[in-house]
Parts: structure tokens; C-alpha cells; sequence
């Protein structure tokens, strides 16, 4: 039996990984999942079991899996694919009879009315009717969306957005890491979904006010009407259907559907989650 994280060279999957090395999981019992053998090459220099395969090629991912295994389903990155995607992947866990298939979805569930929600709202339904034991990590926003994209915001001096007055309940992806070690590694987590944020919800107006104080550069928020902030988004070089999926986002966040703090992913990691304060340092100090 081993501990199984799929596309473990991603952020998120790297950072997994390393939680669970740091937990004690002994490295011959976890296995990366990776399409790349090259760019795992320091994780199988460790004693990482490298199983390679890729959500596109669901001949390839019938080796990845292996019965009594515990797998981490990492959502793909690939808007507009992930449901044949993830469909291959709980098809092979089911096969290979898997003893656990964890996924990361997004916050709210069934319940989210984003569009950026609807693959992850698929995924779950299919992870269901699969019979699969199942837990599902619903992440919430990182705080990294913002603060790895503070170039523009430090160059103009404006944090320009469209979700007016809403908040946003981000937390650091390592927190968001943690949380799947800790049911990985844990017991009773079995057929829960867990609503997973930060603990504190806050404005574009207060997250503008702390890159000015960190930075000491004048930064304002601009809230633009929503055709503004998709032109911005595509001149910027963003390809369209990705902009519109972005002030989507932002539509959902102005009617207050990333605000929600239920406390889930601090309980989970044993500590409060990590402030946004923190990650705009982190990000200035580059």
C-alpha cells in the first residue's frame, strides 16, 4: 500500500510530497504520480516511488494505482479538459481498487455558482457513482492567485479587479498541502467534504492597503465594471476564455462566494492558517 499523489510536480503536489516526508510517511510508501520522469528526478533520488502516467492518456494510468493504495487526485490544470481527465483517473483507482480517493475540488461544491466550479462539481458527482471511499478537499482561494502576480500591481500602482466590495477568504497553498497530508495520513476522514479557507475574509481595498504598507509604493484598488476588466485581462495577453473565467471569478466574489470561513482547514493543520500579511512578504522579498 502506498500513499499516492498525482501530479506530484505541480505546486501543490510538490508540496504534498514534502508533507508527507516531513510527517515520517517513509519515502518508499509514497509514489509520485508524474507525467515528467526527468522533473521528479529529486523526489526518486529521495526513495519516491515514480509511476508515470498523464490524466490525457488513460492507457497510461492503469499502472499508476495499485489495490489498498491511498490516492491524491490533484485537479489538472487544463480548464475545459479536466472532466475526461479526472474520469480516467477514478476509473483506473477503481480498477486497481484503491482504498481511498481524495480530491481537490473548490469551495462550495455542489453548491458553488462559478463557472470555474462546474468541472470540479462533475468531478465529485463521477468520484460519487464511482463507490469509491471518498474525501473531498474543497480548496478555497491562495493567497499566491495574488501575490505571485504582484509585478503589474507594484508597476502601475493599482490593484485592478472587478469583484467590488467582496472578500475572499484565501490561505497559503502550503496550508491548503497540509490539509490533504493530514487526511492522507489520518483516519475518519471517509466520505466527508471539508468547505476548506482561510480564516480571515478580506477586501481588494485592505489587500491594496497592505502591499502599499509592505512595499511603501502608493497602491490603490481599482474596481473596474466587469467588459473593463476582461479587455485589461486579454490585452495583458491572457487568452480569452481564461479572462472570462477570471471576472467570473470576480462576479463570485463581489456576491460574497470565496468569503466563507468554516474554520475546516485550521482544524485540519492543527494551527491558524497563514496570514495574508505573510504571503505579500514572502512575494515582495521575491
Amino acid at each position: 500500500m502506498s500513499i499516492v499523489v498525482t501530479g506530484a510536480t505541480g505546486n501543490l503536489g510538490r508540496l504534498v510530497i514534502e508533507g508527507l516526508l516531513a510527517a515520517g510517511v517513509p519515502a518508499a510508501e509514497v509514489a509520485a504520480v508524474v507525467r515528467d520522469k526527468d522533473k521528479a528526478a529529486d523526489l526518486a533520488e529521495r526513495g519516491v516511488e515514480l509511476r508515470v502516467a498523464d490524466y490525457s492518456a488513460p492507457e497510461t494510468l492503469r499502472g499508476a494505482f495499485a489495490a489498498g493504495d491511498r490516492v491524491l487526485l490533484i485537479s489538472g490544470s487544463e480548464v475545459g479538459q479536466r472532466v475526461p481527465q479526472h474520469r480516467a483517473v477514478i476509473d483506473a483507482a477503481r480498477e486497481a481498487g484503491v482504498a481511498h480517493l481524495t480530491y481537490t475540488g473548490i469551495l462550495g461544491g455542489p453548491d458553488a455558482d462559478f463557472d470555474l466550479a462546474a468541472e470540479h462539481k462533475v468531478t465529485e458527482r463521477l468520484i460519487l457513482d464511482s463507490g469509491l471511499p471518498y474525501t473531498f478537499l474543497r480548496n478555497g482561494w491562495y493567497h499566491e492567485n495574488y501575490t505571485e502576480h504582484l509585478a503589474p500591481v507594484l508597476a502601475h500602482g493599482a490593484v485592478v479587479a472587478s469583484a467590488g466590495e467582496g472578500r475572499v477568504a484565501s490561505a497559503a497553498r502550503a496550508d491548503y498541502a497540509a490539509a490533504a497530508v493530514a487526511v492522507l495520513t489520518g483516519e475518519g476522514h471517509e466520505g466527508k467534504a471539508y468547505e476548506l479557507s482561510g480564516d480571515v475574509a478580506w477586501s481588494m481595498t485592505e489587500y491594496a492597503a497592505e502591499v502599499a504598507r509592505q512595499s511603501g509604493k502608493d497602491i490603490a484598488y481599482t474596481n473596474v465594471p466587469a467588459e473593463q476588466h476582461l479587455a485589461i485581462l486579454t490585452g495583458a495577453g491572457v487568452p480569452e476564455p481564461m479572462a472570462a473565467i477570471l471576472v467570473d471569478v470576480d462576479a463570485a466574489i463581489a456576491r460574497g462566494r470565496l468569503a466563507g470561513t468554516s474554520g475546516d482547514l485550521a482544524r485540519l493543520i492543527g494551527r491558524p492558517t497563514t496570514p495574508l500579511a505573510d504571503a505579500v512578504s514572502a512575494a515582495l522579498r521575491g
